[in-house]
């Protein structure tokens, strides 16, 4: 395998990719107005792509609201996410939560309507 990632498909391109870049830090790597490539300076292998559910390259039965995934994302302070969550209004589905394996998870849902959990180790 040469590359893989993710996309996320969505209605409005600008909105979700900025969510991501606001609330994680990650940067555009590409960006073709349909479509946005995003990554972080810390893992640059890892990649998501923010599709125009409405492009001509999507099949129409699948360009639905995005459904069956949670996106994770492990960073070190779920606290400083969510204070970053909550100044973007960003939906919010669970608050920070200590859950029994040791993590603290903070869920929320993107712009698309994509499942996101922000998880850190419970120190």
């Amino acid at each position: 395998m040469n590359r893989a990632f993710v996309n996320i498909l969505t209605a409005d391109v600008a909105a979700t990719a900025q969510f991501y870049q606001d609330l994680l830090g990650m940067k555009r790597t590409g960006d073709f107005g349909w479509f946005v490539l995003l990554s972080h300076a810390e893992m640059p292998q890892f990649e998501i792509g923010v599709l125009d559910r409405n492009h001509e390259t999507i099949p129409g039965d699948v360009s639905s609201t995005p459904s069956g995934f949670i996106a994770t994302f492990v960073v070190e302070d779920v606290a400083e996410v969510h204070k970053r969550a909550i100044a973007m209004n960003a939906e919010v589905i669970q608050e920070p939560t200590d859950l029994s394996y040791g993590q603290r998870r903070l869920m929320l849902r993107d712009p698309a309507g994509a499942v996101v959990d922000v998880s850190a180790p419970i120190r």
